[in-house]
């Protein structure tokens, strides 16, 4: 009899226990649901219109048209460009890379050399090292094509007659430069600048005897693409004068020189991208915004017609 007694009172006990904890569960539940801003009403409270359903599907098509136009745009990316005071390629060992590639079609390729000399005092006479000579017009011409190196400082490099072990009683220097850029090539559309500014250059129809004066000013340029990797080249503007040059023998000795001077000033380019967050804020503000100006634009539409139904009514009794 104590026995059953006994399970009675824990069967009871465990039964308290179970009411309170499922209590306490729903007074848990009770608060949680307090949360919620988010209210939902009924679909029988709700009263469709022609003019929500309209206004609806014109909002819907106007946020994914911002949509699209906002994800186009994060997607591609920008250049920012800046300008500061600095040598950026401080690796090079004080170095410019220089590729040349010019023809003369009336110089035959014997007489044609690359002369490079500068304010440090080298002087280098028929600089032949990565250069190549291609002949022209049965060979009466000669394409001149060579990669070098310069200095950074003032200097020129220059191509003539003056390498040559016999030289000519009428050398004829026209010419068309074909290609003159500084540092690593940069192969990006959105970067608009004179990396090439001689390219295309024609001197065909001037002077034959005349020697021509092509003054460089060389501007740094850094590119960074999004990894964070830089490549370094280099821009320059150009002025060029054409003369008749005579040697202190009476002579006259024409040479296509090419005299420049590097400026302190630095242009960075920079690939960016929007960052994420900024995308996902604006995405939000494009849907939060939308919806709201349409939902004023419905309430605003309903309301005037529920008035305008009104007075209709009121004059019809």
């Amino acid at each position: 009899m104590s026995k059953c007694i006994l399970f009675v009172n824990i069967s009871r006990t465990s039964t308290v226990l179970l009411s309170e904890a499922i209590y306490s569960s729903h007074g848990v539940l009770r608060l949680y649901l307090r949360c919620d801003i988010y209210r939902k009403v009924p679909k029988d409270l709700t009263q469709p219109t022609y003019t929500g359903a309209f206004i609806s599907i014109l909002c819907c098509v106007f946020i994914l048209f911002l949509f699209l136009s906002e994800l186009t745009g994060f997607i591609a990316t920008e250049i920012v460009n800046e300008l500061y005071v600095d040598d950026p390629d401080k690796d090079s060992g004080g170095k410019i890379d220089v590729s040349l590639n010019i023809s003369l079609p009336n110089l035959h390729c014997d007489l044609v050399g690359l002369d490079i000399q500068d304010e440090m005092g080298r002087h280098e006479v028929g600089h032949i090292d990565n250069s190549m000579k291609i002949p022209l017009n049965q060979g009466e011409g000669c394409r001149f094509e060579g990669d070098f190196t310069v200095n950074k400082v003032p200097g020129n490099f220059h191509v003539s007659t003056h390498g040559a072990t016999a030289q000519p009683q009428n050398p004829d220097m026209t010419h068309t430069i074909h290609k003159l850029a500084f540092g690593e090539k940069l192969q990006v559309q959105k970067v608009q600048g004179a990396f090439n500014a001689l390219g295309g250059a024609n001197r065909l129809s001037s002077n034959p005897l005349a020697s021509h004066d092509y003054i460089l000013k060389i501007v740094p340029t850094v590119y960074e693409d999004l990894s964070g990797r830089q490549r370094f080249s280099y821009q320059y503007t150009v002025a060029n004068k054409e003369y008749v040059a005579y040697s202190h023998t009476g002579r006259i000795i024409p040479a296509i020189w090419f005299r420049y001077d590097l400026s302190p000033i630095t242009v960075k380019y920079t690939e960016r991208r929007q960052p994420v967050y900024r995308f996902i804020t604006t995405i939000c503000a494009i849907i939060g915004g939308t919806f709201t100006v349409a939902g004023i634009i419905d309430s605003c539409i309903f309301t005037a017609s529920e008035a305008w139904k009104k007075i209709q009514i009121g004059k019809m009794s």
